[in-house]
């Protein structure tokens, strides 16, 4: 015989209003979608009226309804209550093994100083894990022009076209929707000083030398950086590592060089890439909205941005690749052989590539603002 479907009613008595539940206030009835959808927002509402109950026309009352009510009533008896013997033995019950929630103590300061040296000495270990691999690939690219026909080319060709063919599309339609909110945004402000044609001057310094390198190197952090963490990670779960050692191949020569050749290699042409698409929304945006024709954005630009400002964002991108490369190989070869430390680890590397880019595009800008570029 099916159980009854568990009602709520709110009546009014001469003592005030009066909660009357009915049907079987059980788990199975209980865990039905619709019925949880009505009881619940009507069960929010009682615990701010503060109403009677009225028990007596439950035909069940098991574990899981006694607790739904004990916790609407805020862990106290309500002030007035109508049930049977039965049903108010299991609400007792329920009352009696019905843990109160402890607040988590508050912690000392030693606590506090230990907890800030853990994460000082966890930085610590990092910054020197990435100086031992970047030590390690000036050796490993020492062997590499000893010997050039020993190289990982094989390795080096996928990953430049992994890392740098197939991420065009993406990076180039990104470039191209900043291009065009860039010249939008700038727009306003510059028909207001009747100052329309130094849209180009704006677009050219600020995407090629600043924008472009900077959005490809966020967009291949996130998508490349993470791969390059997560093929090695899942080396090391399968023991691939493991077995290259014990087969004595070198892993910075065979993993870390090939990727941070193809992240040098592939991160200038990216950028350009990026620059190029982003330049084109941005000159399309500028003729419709100020009238600065095509032709004159391409006789402007190269009055506006100095060659060496081209040549600065390349070596950008140059350096930008290779710390993307060594972050993700250094998150990869630390994960732990399980599911659980390959994702932390390639969440860690994202973060820590665009960290890393940002504070070395910082780097750049004080470095280079005293030398006319």
């Amino acid at each position: 015989m099916p159980e009854a479907t568990p009602t709520l009613t709110l009546q009014a008595t001469s003592d005030g209003r009066c909660a009357r539940l009915g049907g079987s206030w059980s788990a199975a009835c209980l865990a039905i979608p619709t019925t949880w959808g009505r009881i619940s927002p009507a069960l929010a509402q009682l615990t701010t009226d503060a109403p009677g109950w009225d028990l007596s026309a439950l035909t069940r009352l098991d574990h899981t309804g006694a607790q739904l009510l004990w916790n609407t009533w805020g862990r106290q008896w309500p002030a007035q209550l109508q049930a049977s013997p039965g049903q108010r033995a299991m609400l007792e019950r329920v009352a009696r093994f019905t843990a109160l929630d402890t607040p988590p103590p508050h912690p000392t300061w030693w606590q506090l100083f230990l907890k800030l040296g853990g994460k000082l000495w966890l930085l610590w270990d990092h910054a020197l894990g990435l100086l031992r691999l970047t030590g390690q690939l000036m050796l490993d690219l020492v062997a590499l022009l000893r010997a050039p026909k020993r190289g990982p080319w094989r390795d080096v060709s996928g990953n430049l076209y992994h890392i740098g063919a197939t991420a065009l599309p993406i990076t180039a339609l990104v470039g191209f929707m900043i291009g065009i909110v860039l010249a939008y945004l700038m727009s306003r402000q510059l028909r207001q000083f009747g100052a329309d044609t130094f849209i180009v001057n704006i677009l050219g310094i600020g995407l090629i030398r600043e924008l472009g390198p900077m959005l490809a190197a966020i967009l291949i952090a996130g998508r490349s950086g993470s791969a390059i963490t997560a093929q090695i990670g899942v080396m090391r779960v399968t023991e691939e590592l493991d077995a290259m050692r014990v087969m004595g191949i070198a892993k910075g020569f065979r993993l870390v060089l090939p990727r941070a050749i193809a992240m040098a290699v592939a991160m200038p042409l990216i950028s350009v890439w990026t620059t190029l698409a982003a330049l084109l929304g941005g000159m399309l945006a500028a003729d419709a909205v100020l009238g600065v024709t095509p032709a004159y954005f391409f006789t402007a630009l190269p009055r506006a941005v100095a060659i060496g400002t081209l040549w600065l964002a390349c070596a950008k991108s140059v350096v930008f690749g290779v710390l993307i490369a060594l972050v993700g190989c250094h998150y990869g070869l630390r994960i732990k052989p399980n599911t659980e430390s390959l994702g932390q680890g390639t969440t860690s590397s994202v973060v820590t590539s665009i960290t890393v880019v940002l504070l070395v595009d910082a780097l750049f800008a004080v470095v280079f603002r005293n030398v006319g570029l």
